[in-house]
Parts: C-alpha cells; sequence; structure tokens
C-alpha cells in the first residue's frame, strides 16, 4: 500500500476511526477490510499529525488530518542494504558509526527499508546481537532520524547487555559519557543552567511529546551555551553544548523548546517565527535547513571486553558548519 493522507470533513464527524478510514481507502483502490484497518491502527501505522492513533472506535473531528503509512507486507524479511556507513571504530564485540541526519536507525512504520539497520546487516551480515530484537539487530540506542551523530553498535549479546547497563545510568557511575551540540533560536537565559520538567504526552497538541505539569516521566536536561550569534542585546541564535541526566524520547527537543530556544529546524517543535530561518530578513528568506540542527558530537563509553574508557568525537555536519559561519558574519 502507498502513503495515504485524508482530512475529516465536517459531514464525516463522529464517525469511527476505523469505519471513516475504510470509506477513504476503498475509493481509493485499496483492497482491504474493516478488520484489516483495525489491524493497522493498532500497529500505529495510522497517524493523527504526527502521533499514532491508536483506537480504531475514536471518533473523529472535522478538520483533523490523519497519514497511513504502509505496513510491512506479511512477509517482511529484513534485507541487508549496501549503504554507506562512516565507521569511526570497530572489533571484534563492537562498532562505532557516525550517523548522518536523514538516516532512520531501525524499521518503524513507513521505514521498512533504507534504515541503518539494512546497513549493518550489509556490513556485519548476521554478527550483530538480537538482545533489542530481530528486527533492531545490534542497536543499543538510538538517535532521532534528524539528529546525526555517534552510535555504538553491538555484535554480540554479552556486549549488548555490558552497554545498556552503562546507558541505562545515563554517566551516573562515571562510565557513559555522551554529548550533544545544538544550534537554537536566541539565547537561553541564564546562558548554562538545567532543564527539568516530566515529559510526556502533549494534553491537547497534536505532537508526541511535551512538558507535562501532571504524570509523565522525569526528565532533566543540562546545557551550556558555546557562542552567540548576533547582536549582544538580542542573539539570534546560539550554539549549546548539552548533557542529558535521562534518556526521554525528545528530550533535548522538548526541553529547549520549552525554554523558548527550539532548535533550528526542528520540524515538529518549531521556532514560534514558524518555518523560517532566524535570519530570515537578513538573509533574503532563507528556508529553515532541510534537517534539524542536533548532533551527538562525543560518545565515550568502558569497552565490554578491556574495560577500557574509550573516547569518541563527531565532527559538526557540513550543514551545521555552514550555518553557523552563515550566523558568525551576521
Amino acid at each position: 500500500m502507498n502513503p495515504q493522507s485524508a482530512t475529516v470533513t465536517p459531514a464525516a464527524a463522529g464517525q469511527r476511526l476505523d469505519v471513516w478510514l475504510l470509506a477513504i481507502l476503498l475509493p481509493l483502490g485499496q483492497e482491504t477490510s474493516r478488520a484489516e484497518v483495525q489491524r493497522w491502527i493498532k500497529q500505529g501505522v495510522v497517524l493523527l499529525g504526527q502521533q499514532p492513533s491508536l483506537n480504531p472506535a475514536k471518533k473523529v473531528r472535522g478538520g483533523e488530518v490523519y497519514h497511513v503509512l504502509p505496513p510491512p507486507p506479511a512477509s517482511y524479511v529484513l534485507q541487508p542494504e549496501a549503504i554507506a556507513l562512516e565507521i569511526v571504530f570497530e572489533d571484534e564485540v563492537l562498532l562505532v558509526v557516525n550517523k548522518p541526519a536523514g538516516l532512520t536507525v531501525h524499521p518503524a512504520p513507513g521505514h521498512f527499508t533504507g534504515t541503518l539497520v539494512h546497513a549493518l546487516l550489509h556490513h556485519c551480515g548476521t554478527g550483530l546481537s538480537t538482545e533489542n530484537g530481530t528486527d533492531r539487530p545490534g542497536i543499543v540506542h538510538r538517535l532521532d532520524k534528524d539528529t546525526s551523530g555517534l552510535l555504538v553498535v553491538a555484535k554480540t549479546a554479552a556486549a549488548h547487555r555490558f552497554l545498556a547497563k552503562q546507558f541505562a545510568a545515563h554517566g551516573r557511575d562515571g562510565r557513559l559519557q555522551r554529548r550533544y551540540v545544538a544550534l537554537v533560536r536566541g539565547a537561553p537565559t541564564p546562558a548554562a543552567g538545567t532543564i527539568r520538567g516530566n515529559i510526556g504526552r502533549h494534553p491537547t497538541l497534536r505532537i508526541p511529546r511535551a512538558v507535562v505539569t501532571t504524570g509523565g516521566k522525569e526528565a532533566i536536561t543540562h546545557y551550556q551555551t558555546l557562542a552567540r550569534y548576533g547582536p549582544a542585546e538580542a542573539p539570534r541564535a546560539s550554539l549549546l553544548q548539552l548533557r542529558l541526566e535521562t534518556g526521554r524520547t525528545h528530550q533535548i527537543r522538548v526541553h529547549l523548546a520549552k525554554l523558548g530556544n527550539p532548535v533550528l529546524g526542528d520540524p515538529l517543535y518549531p521556532t514560534p517565527r514558524g518555518n523560517r530561518h532566524p535570519l530570515a530578513a537578513e538573509a533574503g528568506l532563507l528556508p529553515v535547513p532541510a534537517t534539524q540542527q542536533l548532533h551527538a558530537a562525543v560518545l565515550g563509553f568502558e569497552h565490554p571486553l578491556t574495560r577500557q574508557k574509550l573516547h569518541f568525537e563527531a565532527p559538526l555536519p557540513a550543514t551545521m558548519q555552514t550555518l553557523i559561519e552563515l550566523l558568525s558574519n551576521c
């Protein structure tokens, strides 16, 4: 099935999601049944905005926009794909890669080919850990699709478990070191600090995550300003270094948006100005960068076999370097 999008008309408001979706798909030539549509909904391939809508009985509302991503074929099997990898370290039990922005880490609704996992299978064959499931071989931790930077991949189950414990501790035991770099709108005040705020589903908006006042999971992000760009009294953008004390979905992006300094180019938690570059007026209405300006720049951990502390640094991607040059000259 091809991806489909549809908007609920006022006349259709109040219908069950599965009934409405079936009525939308059939005229488009999709040979399916209500039971299959219900299965797609429960699989998470039907999105309301950016968020999966998982209840087939949900009543749709006029103006809502739903997206149906292609579910995997019934016979879906992971296949190796010859996708280029930037490998910064490799031995018999693990490898460290510098993931480019735009590459999805593992298969998910709408991304059943062309992921980092497919590239790893081509490079490693069957020599990857399946501790995190057969659909995510080798994957110990992940980065968002549009976040670039360093990832460690486990080849053996023992290495996977050893590394997973370090990531679960988030550096509190002194073994794991992770630093991110982000270009953000404006300049945070103070220039360095800690953002605290539980993260959960937004109570009303169609965005996957938000800082919530009740419920959610504890989230703590430490930040430090490395550079500011623009007038001293009102900087247009800043370069930040960030360290996570917890590991929630979209944590950096959600916390920086809540702070009022969202990541440039973030399509989900955008700047209040909308989809425009912060220097639009001065730089000829430049569009927002094609990818969000967030990069996993530093990764350090204890090796599963040697117990040696390894340290890796990935240079800023070209898009971020170009944007920094532009900001520095304005």
